[in-house]
């Protein structure tokens, strides 16, 4: 990274994974590993092959229904309504996720630092981890909006700048994963392939992107190429199942019109040897609350 006289900024990285082109562009073959360090959970083994894992009963139903009472507390708080943490719906102006809940809430905090919990992004990304984000995503039922298909690691790397993708989420079920309440779907084995996105990132995307994502998603074509290469897997599953998956997996979620509400804790743990750097394709690094600039090792 250099100035010039006139003071423009030359970003003279090499980006590995270039995306928000100015037009379509080819598929990229991953070039890091999906797994950096040493599996030992048997819930893990096919994590290497399929870019997730599906872990049954990760919480207990007590803890269960103490962290749907915490995150219905957080919903509940007028002050945090107010707070730039607090996403809504467009459409409802019901609470659609609120951010940094490891910070905003003890419980969670205490709870996403326990070992059989960082212990498993610890294992496939091989080293020491920070909580890059946290949120908490409701779904209510009826009117949940989901979520379109998409990696987090495109957006992670262009507006938070991740260099590698290596971070791994954890998405706990509070609520019942149903076929037909919006549950999360993924495409097996699509993390070893990166879609880089057309488009431009506008300053503050963050903010329209939160609500609905429109920059840093692909096409039809890249979706329906994967989809036909990979399949499409679904996370059903009892409350307190979870979902652990490669931050470069492509995944989304249906509107939840039944009446059967979706909840669930989210956290991003990334490896202490990938912390972000200068976005790769925004003007400007998204909120801490969103992708932290803070990467003290859980």
């Amino acid at each position: 990274m250099a100035y010039t006289d006139s003071d423009i900024y030359i970003d003279s990285r090499v980006d590995r994974y270039p995306t928000r082109l100015v037009g379509p562009s080819s598929h990229l073959d991953r070039t890091d590993p999906t797994v950096w360090g040493r599996i030992e959970h048997e819930g893990l083994a096919n994590f290497d092959a399929d870019g997730f894992a599906i872990l049954d009963a990760l919480l207990t139903p007590d803890e269960v229904a103490d962290f749907s009472a915490e995150i219905d507390r957080l919903a509940g708080d007028p002050a945090l309504r107010e707070d730039d943490r607090c996403i809504v719906e467009k459409a409802s102006n019901r609470v659609r996720s609120i951010f940094e809940v490891h910070r905003l809430s003890a419980a969670i905090a205490d709870l996403v630092s326990q070992p059989r919990i960082v212990g498993l992004a610890r294992q496939v990304l091989g080293s020491d981890v920070y909580i890059h984000q946290s949120r908490v995503n409701y779904m209510p039922g009826f009117r949940g909006t989901g979520f379109y298909w998409h990696s987090d690691f495109e957006t992670w790397h262009a507006e938070d700048g991740l260099p590698a993708p290596r971070a791994v989420s954890l998405s706990i079920a509070l609520t019942d994963n149903y076929p037909v309440n919006g549950s999360l779907m993924v495409m097996p084995g699509s993390h070893r392939t990166f879609v880089p996105c057309a488009g431009s990132t506008p300053a503050e995307h963050y903010r329209e992107s939160l609500q609905e994502q429109e920059i840093g998603v692909p096409t039809r074509a890249d979706i329906t190429a994967l989809a036909n290469e990979c399949g499409i897997t679904q996370f059903t599953g009892a409350a307190g199942s979870a979902l652990l998956f490669d931050s470069n997996i492509m995944h989304g979620s249906s509107n939840n019109i039944t009446p059967y509400p979706r909840s669930n804790i989210f956290v991003v743990f990334n490896s202490v040897e990938n912390t972000a750097q200068e976005p790769f394709a925004a003007p400007a690094p998204r909120p801490g609350y969103i992708g932290s600039h803070d990467f003290t090792p859980v």
